[in-house]
């Protein structure tokens, strides 16, 4: 009986905890929580709207159902009622251009049209404690920075988001948007169990976010 009720008082304090740490901040998007370590695709923030799960310095979803005409499929208009803007990769040497600085897929979503003081809200899993190298797949037009937070608190400080603008590209609009894959921009330490992890776009924006790899300890 002792042990059962040690039990109990564990699942529950435990649950009380992640409660705490979450609340407010929206919840995993279909209820699927993205793991660590693994990869964490940024478009699969969470629900809750603006204010909660997210802050966008405007309503529009500039990518689904904007630049991506509403028309039925799924990329098209993937979270398209809502403030984070959202496109995917397209071919005819949009995204699959010969300026890519990595190979790139189609067909895959990103979170586009950043501006600084925008922030999203993830809720991750964190199977196991330590410190992580990030790495991320992005493009941006010029040298930005961004942070992240760990359940409010600020957990890796300014990270330097290099540029992918190539004035050799003759196509002006195309010149920064260029894929490029870092295998570290920073780390971050992160313990066991549930967390709300926070992007924060701090200087530059115009960066396109694909994914955050969260799978390689740091030494």
């Amino acid at each position: 009986m002792k042990i059962l009720f040690c039990a109990l008082l564990f699942v529950s304090v435990y649950s009380c905890n992640t409660e705490r740490k979450t609340a407010g901040k929206g919840k995993a998007w279909q209820n699927k929580m993205q793991e660590v370590p693994g990869r964490i695709e940024f478009e699969f923030y969470n629900e809750g709207g603006e204010g909660i799960a997210y802050h966008d310095s405007d309503t529009v979803n500039n990518g689904s159902g904007r630049l991506n005409p509403a028309n039925g499929t799924y990329l098209n208009e993937f979270r398209m009622k809502e403030g984070v803007d959202i496109s995917y990769t397209k071919s005819n040497l949009i995204d699959d251009n010969v300026y890519n600085q990595v190979p790139r897929e189609l067909n895959k979503l990103y979170v586009g049209w950043t501006k600084p003081g925008e922030w999203i809200n993830y809720t991750i899993m964190v199977n196991k404690s330590g410190r992580y190298l990030i790495g991320l797949l992005y493009t941006s037009n010029g040298d930005g920075t961004t942070s992240f937070d760990v359940d409010g608190k600020d957990a890796t400080g300014p990270l330097k988001i290099n540029s992918t603008h190539d004035i050799r590209d003759t196509v002006q609009w195309r010149q920064w948007h260029h894929w490029n894959k870092s295998d570290s921009i920073g780390s971050i330490t992160l313990k066991k169990g549930v967390h709300i992890l926070t992007l924060h776009i701090i200087t530059n924006g115009n960066m396109n976010l694909d994914y955050l790899d969260l799978e390689k300890t740091a030494p």
